[in-house]
């Protein structure tokens, strides 16, 4: 699948710090540690329809986090997927009369314009569901026949017990993971499974509903094992960080890992499972059931300069759920405005002083508040001229490092 394009991307003066992120599993603010490429797999989208904010909120913090190893000096191999069949679409392809590869395939694509237009470096591996049905069915046949998975009717559900390890990621009670797997797509109460937690790996094939013939049967994957195996074969084990919103902890990143690791008899998974906080609209989670979602393609149809949304969406901590009102573009529009003036100044204060601070806020679980406090104080003092002993280099290598590290182009 085409993912798009790179954008421009400044060198700054060496000087990076490692990065540190909170781990769920370890429920601790650790250090990464990758290798000299990092490996990242974040959870895409099913593109029933176009980008909210919580989406790009959640895309935008795993951006930040690829710009810092970058700026470390390290590679980045990042791998999203597409979940472009699932029942989701399907509802919604047929509730208005559309086929569901077209609404894929458009939902993408204007994904993918709302992706660049916010200026998010794109994955290494772009990679839609429909186009890895063979590999998802070979590593089913897999399970089933390492008695990891067991047939009820025409599906076919992992052992939740098979990985030895089954809670480690999300660390919430029995009783938690059975209320949340109920509510986020799990089916605990189907007759003839052999434990409520078990989860669906293979949908036999149905009436009306698109279906591969594969070596594991007809019919399409399950949800949580397509992340598991196209994480997998493109990255291997271990990855550095595996990514996506909050409600993703339980079920998915769970039987994610989960699955991956009684395939391969290696744990863990990913070294850290990094999770971003929701959006909401007037006290509700961003929705396409609450009927509550704001889109980035509506806001830039309606004038609002990308990068304006962008420093919206970064002026909070990544892992907080926060609130979004009309009310809140007006202030990263002046904020923007008072950048871009400021870098456009013939001299300002210390720019290096500014990248030190700023490399050493996002370094820390990504503290962009701070950042951007760090990058007003100096905008305003260059404007104000507050400060002895401007440097005419300033300027410049400030919008470098708003550029390069937190993706906001002045």
């Amino acid at each position: 699948m085409q993912s798009w394009p790179t954008p421009d991307l400044p060198m700054l003066p060496s000087g990076a710090r490692p990065l540190r992120l909170y781990d769920t599993a370890a429920d601790e603010i650790r250090p990464t540690a990758p290798d000299a490429t990092a490996r990242i797999y974040v959870c895409g989208i099913t593109p029933y329809d176009a980008t909210h904010l919580g989406h790009a909120a959640t895309y935008l913090a795993f951006d930040l986090v690829q710009r810092l190893w970058l700026d470390a000096g390290h590679r980045v191999h990042y791998v999203q997927n597409v979940t472009d069949v699932d029942d989701p679409l399907l509802e919604r392809a047929a509730a208005t009369d559309t086929s569901w590869s077209e609404l894929a395939e458009r939902e993408t694509e204007l994904y993918r314009r709302d992706m660049t237009a916010l200026r998010v470096l794109p994955p290494t591996d772009f990679v839609g569901v429909v186009e890895s049905v063979d590999e998802i069915a070979e590593a089913v046949a897999k399970l089933l026949a390492d008695d990891h998975a067991y047939r009820l009717e025409t599906d076919i559900y992992a052992r939740t017990s098979s990985s030895g390890h089954f809670g480690y990621e999300s660390r919430y009670s029995r009783e938690q993971m059975l209320a949340l797997f109920a509510e986020r797509g799990g089916d605990p109460d189907r007759a003839g499974k052999q434990d409520p937690l078990d989860a669906l790996l293979w949908r036999g094939r149905r009436d009306g509903e698109p279906s591969w013939d594969t070596v594991a049967g007809a019919g399409r994957p399950g949800w949580h094992i397509e992340c598991s195996v196209i994480a997998r074969n493109r990255l291997g084990m271990g990855i550095d960080v595996q990514g996506g919103g909050s409600d993703l902890r339980f079920p998915h990143h769970e039987h994610s890992a989960a699955h991956a690791e009684a395939l391969t008899g290696e744990f863990p998974f990913a070294r850290h499972y990094v999770h971003a906080g929701m959006i909401g609209l007037d006290g509700e989670k961003m929705s396409k059931s609450r009927g509550n979602l704001v889109f980035v393609s509506k806001l830039r149809g309606a004038g609002v300069d990308p990068m304006a949304i962008r420093l919206a969406l970064l002026d909070g901590h990544y892992r907080a759920d926060r609130e979004w009102t009309g009310g809140r573009l007006p202030a990263p529009e002046r904020r923007l405005a008072t950048w871009r003036k400021a870098s456009a100044a013939p001299a300002g204060p210390d720019g290096a002083a500014l990248l030190a601070r700023v490399r050493e806020r996002l370094a820390d679980d990504l503290d962009t508040s701070a950042a951007i406090a760090a990058v007003d104080r100096w905008a305003r003092a260059t404007l104000e001229q507050q400060s002895d002993g401007a440097d005419p280099a300033a300027p410049a290598l400030m919008a470098a490092t708003v550029d390069a590290l937190l993706g906001i182009k002045l």
